[in-house]
């Protein structure tokens, strides 16, 4: 039986719920069936006090041409800092049902992502005078999200992290893992790596060749800080060469397309976020630490 062409499509409800906090920002948000953390865009817009008409006005013109453009990100100014990358990821809207209500929200990664455009239009002197108390707002929550990673927030918030916790390690492995190894595509930014060159002190250069330090640091900082029991499983699916001392395959080729690819994604982002509020190395290795407090034996690599 056909649908009706009418018939609206079936929004997904929250599984989890609560109130994300960031200094005096209080931010609704919710993970949906799916295990996405996201959080609403009223939520946003009131934590960067973009609440002006003209962001209005700019928000239903924008509509009008079919482009979604939330409020928070709506100024003139601000366009010329937004890649194409944001606009058709984060900032794609999402619907979810919190009981009757229809909510608007986004990606819960794309808070760190918003705010690192405000900053880049006021260090580029692109913004009005009245525009640089948000630019501000969003440099105190981009200060809080570097003592917090953005999704270790929410799972907090909605007591999601809780039942993850409840969940048996085969379950999770199976929904976080590929059965098969899949094919090889880029999933760490260069700009991964130029924040770690940046704050060893290192010159970076655009050659594929990487310091072998990278692999420990990279070992450190992302796998050692997926759910318990990935790391471990990881090695087993994609052991080291006998006698060649390397893998034959890059870990993250092992990680599922649903689930184990957009968290590593995820805390790729939560990780640029803190290094790039992060003066030095030490800097860093704190804010991670106060981010990620059982994230075990520190690691101190200098060349």
């Amino acid at each position: 039986m056909l649908k009706s062409s009418d018939e609206a499509p079936k929004l997904p409800k929250a599984t989890h719920k609560g109130i994300l906090k960031i200094g005096d920002a209080e931010i609704p948000c919710a993970v949906l069936p799916d295990g996405k953390r996201v959080i609403s865009e009223h939520g946003i817009t009131q934590a960067l006090g973009s609440r002006s008409g003209a962001s209005k006005r700019l928000k239903k013109a924008a509509e009008g041409h079919g482009a979604p453009l939330p409020i928070f990100i709506a100024p003139s100014q601000l366009k010329p800092f937004i890649s194409n990358e944001l606009m058709n990821g984060p900032l794609l809207p999402i619907q979810y049902k919190d009981g009757r209500k229809t909510v608007q929200a986004y990606d819960a990664t794309v808070l760190p992502l918003v705010c690192d455009v405000w900053l880049k239009a006021r260090e580029a002197g692109a913004l009005q005078t009245q525009q640089l108390i948000r630019a501000q707002q969003a440099e105190i929550l981009m200060r809080g999200l570097a003592h917090v990673g953005i999704v270790a927030l929410v799972d907090e918030a909605t007591g999601f992290q809780a039942e993850r916790e409840r969940d048996a390690l085969h379950r999770l492995l199976e929904a976080y893992l590929s059965e098969e190894r899949l094919a090889w595509a880029k999933r760490f930014p260069d700009e991964f790596y130029k924040q770690i060159y940046r704050l060893k002190g290192w010159k970076w250069s655009s050659s594929k060749a990487r310091t072998p330090y990278i692999g420990k640091i990279t070992n450190s900082i992302v796998y050692e800080l997926l759910p318990a029991g990935v790391l471990e499983e990881l090695k087993t699916r994609n052991p080291t060469k006998p006698g060649a001392g390397y893998r034959q395959w890059k870990h993250h080729q092992f990680l599922s397309e649903d689930i184990g690819q957009p968290d590593l994604r995820d805390h790729l982002l939560q990780l640029i976020a803190i290094m790039k509020v992060s003066r030095t190395w030490d800097a860093f290795e704190r804010n991670l630490n106060m981010a990620f407090p059982q994230r075990g034996t520190q690691f101190d690599l200098d060349l």
